[in-house]
């Protein structure tokens, strides 16, 4: 990527997540139907992806699955902001939205998988990238997984699958935000380390930190002569102060009184 396509996508993709966070932050406070914490630690790497990917020409536009599907409410924030939503945000898990509260794909033609029941992206993203080499296609597929997702059987027997078909166009993205539903990753089942067990399996290995635009971006426009799995450390409530690294906050929804400190947290961190 020129370096003037670089400085147009992060200079969106900023804009995109800023909007994104206080959007997904308002869809929850209203539906009481929450991730929000998850949601905020993914939508950094979501505006990046996305913008990306919707300024380039459609050729070359990567796929991308949202693994963990229970941080919908990010994805529709950041596809909203990009003008790329189906549905008003406001309809989010009512009656008859195709927004639901893990990711639908109906709700826009970016969104190529319905997600939730976790362990399936990088499965279906081998499917993708495995089509798309046949095909000779320029097109990349990016799998957003938790680091959760680890815990499942399906993403280790996929890890393997993906060197073995040497999906050099495959690019898995770990939100690794330490926590999960009911505790701390490495206190619910040890993962680390990561890197050399992917390296192992024939994988290359980059590891970022997970809400830096740029190193995002340099991440998914890099070469690799193999499958390339990015570890992207991240913050569970990321922009939002008392949220953050607090497993307390996968399930709860902000109160009005909490919309409005979080809002104003966040416009202040992006003058």
């Amino acid at each position: 990527m020129t370096g003037n396509s670089a400085s147009k996508v992060l200079s969106k993709s900023l804009q995109v997540a800023s909007k994104a966070r206080k959007s997904a932050l308002e869809m929850t406070n209203q539906s009481k139907a929450s991730h929000i914490g998850s949601c905020l630690s993914v939508i950094d790497l979501l505006a990046v992806v996305f913008t990306q990917k919707n300024l380039v020409s459609s050729a070359s536009r990567n796929d991308v699955l949202l693994s963990k599907g229970h941080a919908a409410a990010g994805l529709y924030a950041v596809l909203d902001a990009l003008n790329l939503l189906l549905q008003p945000l406001d309809t989010y898990c009512k009656d008859g939205s195709q927004l639901y509260g893990h990711v639908n794909h109906h709700a826009s033609p970016q969104i190529p998988l319905s997600t939730g029941s976790l362990g399936h992206g990088l499965p279906f993203a081998i499917g993708l990238a495995i089509s798309n080499k046949k095909h000779k296609s320029q097109q990349k597929t990016i799998v957003i997984i938790s680091d959760g997702e680890l815990n499942e059987g399906t993403t280790w027997e996929s890890a393997l699958v993906a060197p073995q078909n040497k999906l050099s166009n495959l690019i898995l993205i770990i939100d690794r935000n330490g926590i999960q539903s009911l505790g701390f990753t490495e206190e619910t089942l040890r993962l680390n380390p990561i890197a050399p067990k992917l390296e192992s399996f024939g994988w290359n290995v980059l590891e970022i930190d997970g809400h830096d635009h740029e190193k995002i971006l340099d991440g998914i426009s890099r070469e690799s002569d193999k499958p390339l799995c990015i570890i992207a450390t991240t913050v569970k409530g990321k922009g939002v102060s008392f949220m953050e690294n607090s497993i307390a906050w996968h399930y709860k929804s902000p109160t009005l009184e909490e919309l409005d400190l979080a809002f104003a947290e966040i416009d202040e961190a992006s003058k």
